[in-house]
């Protein structure tokens, strides 16, 4: 055979090759799937975490893990069946390598057992149902939030050690809002006056049980209500009369979303939280002035947290040289939580849910007359989940 003769059967053998080599270098790039809401009265939660996710990418050069990236929005519309049938576009359709976001419970419980069920890695940034913390933990789940039960865990705490005797408490009717009560009366040992959950997620008028309230007379009031249903809710309970009468304590209710809209209608409020703008880390100074310099507003803890998924996600790429199906050795890196995090240095617990510090929170009006949170005291360090010990997984 010539060498001419070689070259001609070669060089088509060598495209080929090319060829069917060339899909693979395509997809040499991270895709994310991040779920929120984007849309109704809820979707200003979904902007702020939204935003934070472009931030996050823009602090990391557009790129995680050294790696092109590409993310993929959907909004959940606030319903399960929505945000599963979101997921599953996003992994059959766009084969993403990571889903991530989730602002509501009952979304979660439908989201995540899909991505993980799917082989898929499943970075929450929000909700945290003692389901996934529990029995339905998993080696691809992660979050960079909290269980539902730590934050109200504090509060419960918190009132307990004030020595507040009774109180009446409120909700709305769904996973998050159970967790939150559940936790909250694990730490309070007083009296539960009232305890009352709302529906969710229609209903915004409190009328009727601010009305219950009233007649029952508590020492104290505690409620969980997020975004929207926390801006109507103390405008509600300032309206009634109630916020002069009798002490309102609360989780995810007053924050940097609802502050600008309720003012001096929140002052004086107490909150516990894992996270505050004002936390003193190079990480968080960085993320809460960019933020505020590019969006030109306070960031939320729902932002910070978002934020701090992305970082998680980058650490995993990195940890693993871009190779996307060593899903293994991201879990690993994952589980060292080894990122410059907005809330500072914390640890996992063996079911992937942030073992880190709570503290109480107080809304005061800042010296250049903005309302704002700040941070009085340290309530828990370094605090557990209670659901960690009906976790199967030993790492």
């Amino acid at each position: 055979m010539t060498k001419t003769k070689m070259m001609r059967i070669a060089l088509p053998a060598v495209l080929a090759a090319f060829v069917a080599a060339a899909p693979s270098v395509a997809q040499d790039k991270v895709k994310i799937g991040f779920i929120t809401t984007l849309s109704g009265p809820q979707g200003v939660i979904g902007e702020h975490m939204k935003n934070s996710v472009e931030l996050a990418l823009d602090h990391l050069g557009r790129k995680v893990g050294g790696l092109p990236v590409e993310v993929i929005y959907g909004d959940d519309q606030q319903k399960p069946d929505v945000g599963k049938q979101v997921a599953d576009e996003m992994l059959k359709r766009h084969n993403v390598h990571f889903v991530s976001g989730i602002i509501w419970s009952n979304v979660m419980l439908a989201v995540a057992p899909t991505v993980t069920g799917a082989g898929t890695m499943m970075i929450g940034t929000n909700a945290g149902p003692h389901d996934l913390a529990g029995k339905l933990c998993n080696e691809r789940f992660f979050t960079t939030s909290w269980q539902n039960d730590q934050t109200p865990e504090a509060m419960g705490k918190y009132m307990q050690d004030q020595g507040i005797t009774d109180v009446f408490v409120m909700a709305p009717n769904y996973p998050a809002g159970k967790d939150m009560v559940q936790g909250f009366k694990r730490y309070f040992k007083g009296k539960i006056v009232g305890e009352v959950y709302t529906k969710f997620p229609q209903q915004l008028d409190f009328q009727a049980e601010l009305s219950q309230l009233r007649a029952t007379n508590p020492k104290a009031v505690f409620v969980f209500y997020p975004g929207g249903f926390g801006i109507q809710y103390l405008k509600q309970y300032a309206e009634a009369g109630l916020r002069a009468k009798i002490p309102l304590y609360s989780v995810y209710t007053v924050d940097e979303i609802s502050l600008p809209a309720v003012k001096e209608a929140a002052l004086g409020q107490f909150e516990t939280r894992y996270w505050s703008p004002d936390l003193k880390n190079a990480a968080n100074e960085k993320y809460v002035g960019d933020f505020k310099k590019k969006f030109g507003k306070m960031p939320v803890f729902y932002g910070a947290q978002s934020y701090d998924g992305i970082m998680l996600i980058d650490s995993a790429v990195k940890a693993v040289k871009g190779d996307l199906k060593n899903q293994k050795g991201m879990i690993a890196a994952m589980r060292k939580a080894d990122y410059p995090s907005t809330r500072g240095k914390y640890t996992y617990n063996v079911n992937h849910f942030p073992i880190q510090n709570f503290y109480l929170l107080k809304a005061v009006q800042g010296a250049g007359g903005e309302f704002e949170m700040q941070i009085q005291k340290t309530v828990f360090e370094n605090h557990k989940d209670s659901y960690s010990k009906d976790c199967g997984m030993k790492w």
